[in-house]
């Protein structure tokens, strides 16, 4: 026998046994890995919302859907089309301080940078001006830095960020600028400006910061175009170094240097009335793309419950195509997020498997552009395809790290509604706990999609793997080796039999809202609750 004969006969002898030594996944596990199989391959390019690639895998989510036995949850379609802007300063602005006849240019890149506008293009803006500290009103802390300032019609000065010690939820809702804007707004305000603290000073310097003043950032359009914004009455137009801040502060009764020695404290920083009018001027750059979200519905039976709905989301969108690393260049994002939706499926096939029909209506929604800002979430928190006071509870889906033997969950904002309990005893069902966020400094609570639904007033969680076990150590080493990294894709260590619990968990959560005789709600006196609106709070 040759050597090349005797070769080919080993390797049809060793077939047999290398298929013997893999035994086929059960059922369950084998239809998790299916989805997380063809949405996190190659040919997908990683799923970018806004490419033809998230497209296909979108048109493989409404097939799925179809397929299982869901309707069209989006109007009578399977898709909710909107439309992703990205934007960024279409030039360098020009500001103007005005103290009595004399005008004081300001300088771009050593006084001011100018931010985008995008729900007003072409931004102008003038009055006179007033420095509100952090721009934060938050009652059950006993803070308003608003007291006893007249604010209307006026352009607000804030310090970005929080000061110490408030809980991590609430520095989490104000570390973002568009709430303190939109409290600016509802005060009167006809524009925000943003002062260099000295924490952002220390963390990155002004003088870095304005060489990159252009970088893009990314947005939705509403149905009649216009680039949606929190507070596009009073947005946050620029950011003002400390030698700019020093020129606004002069004459002032508020000193820029007690400004700064209340932040060096901790104490309470001083507030007040700056002298002179300032103008400024902002115009952006827009350039939009298409995409959408997925919506599939099971429509509930009970005749009182059938107009309330419970959506179970997941992402369907990651980064694409980047860097090279080891010659790949496909971020394929398997872990993060094809796993969620292909949970969300296998959820959906329980539900239509079971028979039983639920009494509230499911929608079950594959989300756009996460990895953009939320923004499919968003969007469809402000545009719902029902009505939006209908909306019940959302629980969401992204990046359940299962590479290990699950024994515990985290539900990020299950203490704070009804949710939290319901949750509990669905993991109990499968042996599981529920612990608490294991880093809650992390603010994880404002970083998913389920945080759209919380700020619509919506209860809403977002259900993640636990620390548990070798849970920590798996954790760790995802984000460390694989987070949006090419890394991640389906040759990772997935535990199935996790994945499959994992799903279980989701079903009995979902089943639990669908049927419950009691319309999910905040937690009495909840902030987020009470921040929102949401049923129960008050």
């Amino acid at each position: 026998m040759t050597l090349r004969r005797l070769l080919a006969a080993a390797a049809l002898l060793a077939a047999p046994l290398a298929q013997a030594q893999t035994a086929p996944l059960p059922p369950e596990q084998a239809a998790l890995k299916a989805h997380v199989q063809f949405l996190a391959s190659d040919a997908l390019r990683g799923r970018e919302a806004g490419t033809r690639d998230y497209d296909v895998a979108a048109e493989y989510v409404a097939a799925e859907m179809l397929r299982l036995g869901l309707e069209p949850g989006a109007n009578g379609s399977w898709f909710q089309p909107f439309r992703l802007v990205n934007y960024k300063p279409a030039e360098k602005a020009k500001w103007t301080l005005v103290r009595g006849s004399t005008e004081i240019p300001l300088q771009f890149g050593i006084d001011f940078i100018n931010t985008p506008a995008p729900a007003t293009p072409d931004f102008h803006a003038e009055g006179g001006m007033v420095f509100a500290g952090y721009g934060i009103v938050y009652p059950e802390g006993k803070r308003d830095d608003y007291k006893g300032l007249d604010v209307k019609g006026k352009i607000v000065a804030i310090l970005p960020g929080v000061p110490k010690g408030l809980p991590n939820a609430v520095e989490a809702h104000f570390g973002d600028d568009e709430q303190k804007a939109l409290i600016a707004q509802k005060k009167g305000a006809v524009a925000v400006i943003m002062l260099e603290s000295l924490a952002q000073r220390e963390q990155i310097p002004f003088e870095a910061i304005a060489a990159y003043y252009d970088y893009p950032r990314d947005g939705w359009a509403q149905p009649d175009g216009t680039v949606f914004a929190t507070a596009a009455g009073a947005p946050p137009v620029g950011y003002v170094g400390s030698a700019g801040a020093d020129k606004l502060f002069q004459g002032a009764k508020v000193k820029w240097s007690d400004v700064l020695i209340a932040q060096r404290k901790g104490s309470r920083v001083p507030t007040g009335a700056l002298p002179g009018t300032l103008k400024v001027a902002s115009k952006t750059r827009l350039v939009t793309l298409a995409t959408r979200n997925v919506v599939g519905m099971i429509p509930g039976t009970d005749p009182l419950l059938k107009g309330e709905y419970v959506v179970l989301s997941a992402h369907l969108d990651h980064v694409g195509v980047g860097d090279a690393v080891n010659g790949d260049r496909i971020y394929n994002g398997a872990m993060d997020n094809a796993i969620g939706v292909s949970t969300m499926l296998e959820v959906a096939r329980k539900f239509v498997a079971s028979g039983e029909k639920p009494k509230r209506s499911m929608l079950f929604v594959a989300l756009a552009a996460e990895e953009k800002g939320l923004i499919g979430s968003d969007y469809f928190a402000h545009y719902p395809p029902v009505a939006k006071n209908k909306l019940v509870a959302d629980v969401n889906m992204d990046m359940p790290i299962l590479t290990y033997r699950l024994e515990d969950l985290v539900a990020l904002g299950g203490e704070r509604s009804s949710l939290g309990p319901v949750i509990a005893q669905a993991a109990a069902g499968e042996g599981l706990k529920v612990v608490p966020d294991p880093a809650p400094e992390e603010m994880f609570f404002v970083r998913s999609d389920h945080y759209s639904f919380v700020k619509a007033g919506i209860p809403a969680v977002s259900l993640d793997t636990g620390p548990g076990g070798a849970g920590a150590e798996a954790q760790k080493k995802f984000l460390a080796d694989n987070y949006h990294k090419p890394s991640d894709q389906i040759d990772l260590p997935f535990d199935w039999d996790s994945a499959a619990k994992y799903m279980r968990v989701n079903y009995a959560v979902a089943r639990a809202l669908t049927d419950g005789p009691e319309r999910p709600r905040w937690n009495k006196g909840d902030f987020f609750g009470v921040q929102f609106g949401g049923h129960g709070a008050e």
